[in-house]
């Protein structure tokens, strides 16, 4: 920043900071949504991406232009280049380059607060060269990147705990009770106050209805408000108005229904679990009610009703399947939702031609697909996999490419034009931004 020029204008910059495990995208699009609603002119930056890069960086809400972006990405990168001929300094890695572009962008552009989400841990990140935030804030915390922050609580707490500054407020949810001694500990040593957000029914909503779906968005939305008292209308405003895609988002094609979110931790897997089974289960009532008028109720989401639920899943290998398929099947069977097929699937963004033909390799490598197959059958073995009787034939698949999976399905959703087809697609954010591309 300081060889940029930077390091004086981002001082300058009003900052609210988030990290957490889980939620913290969401909490940052409710504190923009909200801070816009209030009059303020905003910058966003968001990590991953899940169609264009340009998504990361957003100004009054919308993603910058093309030509924004490209003014900005030259710019730095000619001078980062410069600096690297004369002083022998290497290009910083992607993400760094990505948080420096920010900083650019954001101190050249007439904003009057800048979002800023961590994009891994807090201590250690890239964004957290920013000084005097006026706030930082702490969403959910869970287990997560442990290879890098930490096997306990305690210690990835700590880790998020690392973007508090002297002399600057900080906020979070409730949190297990380890991580919770982490951050307070961390802020008793700054001498800061620690305020834990009350739930979002104490402000007397009714049956407000957010903008983002899911129970575990109250939470996110707590965080964001943090007001005393009654919520202001603006502030309102913005919790209904909001907008994440790939977060509870439900794509539809007739009687095929995509249902999209990118859970990786155990945590945020049952977060999504729950989401799903709830939208679910709605989503037949509403559809099963516009066909039948006079229908047992409690027939919804039993082997006898014209739905199906699939899982559509990848994850990276460093994720443990063991740990994220437990709560997503508990969860699902509690409600009696049966996930009668899974498909497996390889990565798709990593092999996508630059000429956008979508070939898949000849010989993709499935052999990670094949692991968390056999994890999924082991769960069958276990009683874990409702054992209703299977429409497909089988209770797994790996396909060769998420476009054959996406073609198959199609063909099925034609094929029986009276059954709703629900496809929850979870286990990488990749994932889902690949299938809405696809989608689109």
């Amino acid at each position: 920043l300081q060889l940029l020029g930077l390091e004086e204008p981002v001082s300058k910059l009003s900052v609210i900071h988030v990290a957490g495990t889980k939620g913290k995208g969401s909490t940052c699009a409710f504190v923009e949504r909200i801070l816009r609603a209030s009059g303020f002119r905003t910058a966003l930056f968001t990590s991953p991406h899940l169609l264009d890069i340009r998504e990361r960086f957003r100004l009054n809400g919308e993603e910058v232009s093309e030509e924004t972006f490209n003014q900005y990405f030259w710019w730095c990168w000619d001078h980062l280049q410069a600096n690297e001929a004369e002083q022998g300094l290497p290009m910083p890695r992607l993400f760094r380059f990505l948080t420096i572009l920010a900083f650019k962008m954001f101190t050249s552009e007439d904003v009057d607060v800048a979002i800023l989400e961590v994009g891994l841990g807090g201590r250690c990140d890239a964004t957290n060269v920013v000084r005097n935030p006026a706030i930082c804030g702490v969403a959910s915390l869970g287990y997560d990147h442990m290879e890098i922050l930490g096997n306990t609580l305690a210690e990835i707490a700590t880790e998020k705990a690392g973007i508090f500054k002297a002399g600057v407020p900080a906020v979070t949810v409730p949190q297990p009770a380890e991580a919770l001694e982490a951050l307070k500990k961390r802020a008793l040593e700054l001498n800061i106050p620690l305020e834990t957000a009350a739930p979002l029914e104490t402000y007397n909503l009714g049956d407000l209805k957010l903008g983002l779906q899911g129970e575990h968005q109250r939470t996110n939305a707590a965080l964001a408000a943090l007001e005393q008292g009654r919520l202001p209308d603006s502030y309102i405003k913005g919790l209904v108005e909001v907008r994440w895609a790939g977060r509870a988002e439900i794509v539809r094609e007739k009687k095929l229904s995509f249902y999209l979110d990118g859970a990786h931790s155990p945590e945020s897997m049952e977060a999504c679990a729950k989401w799903f089974s709830s939208a679910a289960r709605a989503d037949n009532i509403h559809k099963e009610n516009e066909e039948i008028s006079a229908f047992d109720i409690k027939q919804f989401n039993t082997p006898t009703s014209n739905s199906r639920q699939i899982l559509l899943f990848n994850c990276m290998p460093k994720r443990d399947p063991n740990l994220l398929f437990p709560p997503l099947l508990d969860i699902c069977k509690q409600q009696d939702i049966s996930l009668e097929l899974a498909i497996f699937v390889p990565p798709y963004s990593s092999y996508t031609s630059i000429d956008n033909t979508h070939d898949s390799p000849v010989d993709p490598d499935l052999s990670w697909q094949k692991v968390l197959q056999q994890h999924w059958e082991s769960f069958k073995e276990k009683g874990k996999i409702s054992s209703y009787s299977c429409h497909f034939g089988v209770s797994s698949a790996v396909m060769p490419s998420l476009p054959a999976a996406i073609d198959w399905l199609r063909f099925c959703s034609a094929r029986h034009p009276n059954l709703h087809l629900q496809v929850l697609v979870t286990g990488s954010l990749y994932l889902v931004g690949d299938v809405l591309r696809l989608l689109k």
